[in-house]
């Protein structure tokens, strides 16, 4: 058993915790990206594109997680693309995190009332220019508390990349813990990270849930 101080436990955890912070940021930003991409096609009366998305969504939605990150990161190499754990990493949890923020979007665009529609068109405007100057920006409105609160699902979905050897906070706590043999001790503190890093986010989010008075 190797003796470290309670600092130089916590130390190892924090260190490894920035990594949890930059995956989850880039995770959040590239879905972000793509799921601003998909919503105009999850919305749109064309058949075929609300089609084409609708699968893309179910198919991200549908299958766990683990099992996108196991075919990123070990599929992919047996078709002559290669892929670091932290590539692997990146891809998976921004594809996954893209569909359910384009439901999410989905959802706040839908609950805009019908009659923001009519009058836009009746205008004359195509449904691209009502989305972007009528629709979109009282969406936004909506969609800031929730869209804040699957922030926190991203940070604690980091944990499933130690699969792939990504070593963040939860995969640096299971190699301490090996070390030291004080499990306890050490997933407690990696509780306690996680516990600061998703907490002013939960809270934060059920504050502009109240202050942009959402329910009106």
């Amino acid at each position: 058993m190797t003796e470290l101080t309670l600092w130089d436990i916590v130390r190892n955890l924090v260190f490894s915790a920035r990594w949890t912070v930059l995956l989850s940021l880039i995770a959040f930003s590239g879905g972000g990206v793509l799921a601003l991409l998909l919503l105009p096609l999850r919305t749109t009366s064309m058949t075929f594109f609300n089609a084409v998305s609708r699968a893309y969504v179910d198919l991200f939605q549908g299958t766990p997680l683990l099992i996108q990150l196991f075919v990123l990161f070990f599929g992919l190499p047996l078709i002559g693309i290669s892929t670091s754990s932290w590539s692997a990493a990146v891809i998976g949890l921004s594809l996954w995190s893209s569909a359910f923020l384009t439901e999410i979007w989905k959802g706040c665009v839908q609950s805009v009332h019908k009659g923001q529609w009519e009058a836009s068109a009746s205008l004359g405007m195509s449904y691209l220019e009502q989305m972007r100057y009528v629709i979109l920006p009282q969406a936004v409105r909506i969609a800031v508390p929730p869209t804040v609160g699957f922030m926190v699902q991203i940070i604690k979905a980091t944990a499933i990349t130690s699969i792939i050897g990504f070593i963040e906070v939860s995969r640096a706590g299971g190699m301490v813990a090996n070390v030291t043999f004080k499990p306890f001790l050490v997933y407690g503190i990696v509780a306690l990270i996680y516990f600061i890093l998703c907490w002013p986010l939960s809270r934060g989010s059920r504050y502009l849930e109240r202050k942009l008075d959402v329910s009106h």
